[in-house]
């Protein structure tokens, strides 16, 4: 029988405040669709209002045996109503689709956390896949968790029966009885997800209904259920904004939007030559959708004749540009060595995964440091540049645009896995703000005669299209005479060519490096780069809550640093560089700066915890 709903009192409610954030992760099997379902989860988040950040975490083989542990795909979201910086720390709900799912991912569940279960994939078969001896359901080896136990796959079955789906066609639906579920539990609207669905099965209306029953089935249950305990619904307000125009974004689609803001403010039009790897793929599949605006995507047939085809359409006058992970960059590097050598503008995007080789494609890392500071055979310096998050790439890969034009360079820009699936909420700037740096073709030769190798204040040669008459001139990957371009291999030439194009590149103009969060001198500076931004900034902030002496400092410009980070390092007593590798910015600082930086290394393929960076800050401090 119902029983009344209960009136929350005013003291109850202040004695069990609702959570600033929450940290929920979909866990399933490879073909449960939970990319997907947290995909759709975090778009009714950002409709709702609140700061996000995700974290997708997917196998690296392409469909892995059925329940196998090493075939689990995951999805985490961390949304609430303050700032949110990190995909989050420990779990408050896990949803485990089976077994496997389970077993990988419950240790990362907050003591006391929910974990949701279809009960209805935990049989025999599964379990011993997932190399139990026996059911976690039944016995108490869950008891340090709330465990609700749903038969989703026979509620699923249940709710699309009416369609006339087959048995394996009707439980695909089962994440949208989930993700139907997680709407009720987190107070969100189901519509835009029923206008999805609509138009993703426009063609297959059966297939939009059976989804759209189930995500409603899935709702209903959370509504109906009258579950005591665990199963209860919460509302997380809104967070607070500035007001402007809003969308979800990932690192991928944001240096996509970015390249080619940096085009049109440079106006020239924009080449970008790729291959697919994972996870640089997806920058090539946002280009290509957009070629009103001067965009030339090229799929190659390998990763030299990409970045080849770039460094091509650079020579004939556009903006080349190039993307690939670890692997595809060292392949890449001959052809990089070319670019320096032929002082041709181009953006080069390294999408860093676990490595080395094959390595980990679908985890993350930041282990690719060293390949872009040192990795090219010669003395061939590069500008280098990294991201800090998904919206910050937008930003930087105009950074990237900027210096490629202005000193004509390759510029590499550095994000990771993380970065490049993660996605964020991103307000939309105002593209008039931006300003301009338009590119300036030498069009007739200058009083004196042409040179193809002089220089401007910035140390960058003309850039010149082909076929511009009066302007005939040679490039090429052997020495060239300063000045004439003629080839030279005589000794003196070539010291004083090294050492134009290592001065070129050392001369770039680069913003000062500011301090993110504490002071500019002190007991201990956290010095950090590209996505371990979030779990830094956490750390530090919660540091100097309690008193710490401690600071954040984040670098964009990795090569060439900012002219004061020197001074600024040597006014710390410790420096703590927490990195996703075994320590190579810690190993430049002190080779620039033979400063004492101390490594905090993670290479797992996940991102660093909160926790983890706090607890290192509290052992420097001790």
């Amino acid at each position: 029988m119902a029983t009344a709903a209960h009136e929350v009192t005013p003291q109850e409610a202040s004695a069990n405040p609702p959570a600033e954030s929450i940290v929920v992760r979909f866990a399933g099997d490879s073909g449960d669709g939970m990319q997907l379902t947290g995909g759709q989860f975090t778009l009714s988040t950002a409709l709702a209002g609140n700061d996000l950040a995700t974290f997708p975490d997917f196998p690296a083989e392409i469909r892995a045996p059925l329940g196998t542990l090493f075939g689990v795909s995951a999805f985490q979201i961390n949304f609430g109503s303050t700032e949110v910086e990190t995909a989050g720390d420990e779990l408050d709900v896990l949803v485990a689709m089976n077994p496997a799912a389970l077993k990988t991912n419950v240790e990362a569940l907050k003591r006391g956390g929910l974990i949701i279960a279809d009960e209805g994939e935990f049989n025999d078969r599964n379990l011993a896949k997932a190399k139990y001896d026996a059911n976690p359901l039944e016995d108490e080896s869950l008891a340090r968790w709330q465990l609700m136990k749903l038969n989703i796959s026979q509620l699923t079955l249940d709710a699309v029966k009416p369609f006339g789906l087959g048995n394996k066609e009707a439980l695909r639906c089962k994440n949208m009885w989930t993700l139907g579920l997680a709407l009720w539990m987190f107070d969100r609207d189901r519509a835009p997800l029923i206008d999805w669905l609509k138009a993703k099965f426009a063609k297959a209306p059966t297939l939009a209904e059976a989804n759209i029953a189930a995500l409603n089935a899935g709702h209903a249950y959370g509504e109906t259920a009258e579950i005591a305990g665990p199963m209860r619904q919460h509302h997380v307000p809104a967070a607070p904004a500035e007001p402007g125009l809003y969308r979800t974004i990932t690192g991928a689609e944001s240096i996509s939007l970015g390249l080619v803001a940096g085009s049109q403010l440079a106006d020239v039009p924009m080449f970008f030559g790729g291959y697919p790897i994972t996870p640089a793929s997806a920058i090539l599949h946002h280009l290509s959708r957009l070629k009103e605006f001067g965009v030339t995507t090229f799929q190659a047939e390998d990763e030299i004749a990409a970045i080849a085809s770039a460094i091509g359409a650079s020579y004939a006058g556009q903006l080349g540009v190039t993307s690939s992970s670890g692997p595809g960059i060292a392949l890449k590097t001959e052809a990089i060595g070319l670019a320096i050598m032929t002082e041709l503008p181009l953006v080069i995007v390294n999408s860093q995964r676990g490595g080395p080789s094959t390595g980990l494609p679908t985890k993350t890392e930041q282990s690719d440091l060293y390949q872009a500071v040192y990795g090219r055979n010669g003395d061939a310096p590069m500008p280098v540049i990294s991201a800090r998050s998904a919206a910050d790439c937008f930003e930087v890969a105009i950074e990237a645009v900027r210096i490629a034009t202005q000193y004509m360079t390759p510029v590499m820009l550095l994000t990771d896995g993380y970065i490049a699936n993660a996605a964020e909420p991103w307000k939309v700037p105002d593209t008039s703000a931006l300003a301009p740096f338009p590119v300036s073709f030498l069009r007739e030769a200058p009083d004196g005669g042409f040179l193809p190798y002089a220089r401007d204040g910035n140390g960058a040669r003309p850039w010149v299209k082909p076929g511009t008459p009066g302007l005939l001139h040679r490039i090429g990957g052997i020495e060239k005479a300063a000045g004439t371009g003629n080839i030279d291999y005589s000794p003196a030439n070539h010291q004083l060519m090294t050492d134009a194009r290592r001065n070129k590149v050392a001369s770039i103009k680069v913003p000062d490096q500011t301090v993110e969060a504490g002071e500019t001198s002190g007991r201990l500076a956290v010095v950090g780069w590209g996505s371990t931004f979030g779990p830094i900034h956490q750390a530090v902030r919660r540091a100097r809550r309690r008193a710490l002496d401690v600071s954040h400092i984040h670098l964009r410009h990795i090569w060439p640093m900012p002219a004061n980070l020197g001074s600024l390092l040597r006014s710390y007593e410790r420096i703590l560089v927490p990195e996703m590798n075994t320590g190579q910015l810690k190993t430049v600082l002190r080779d620039q700066f033979l400063v004492d930086a101390k490594p905090l290394n993670k290479v797992s393929g996940q991102p660093f915890r909160i926790a983890e960076i706090e607890a290192a800050i509290e052992q420097a401090l001790a």
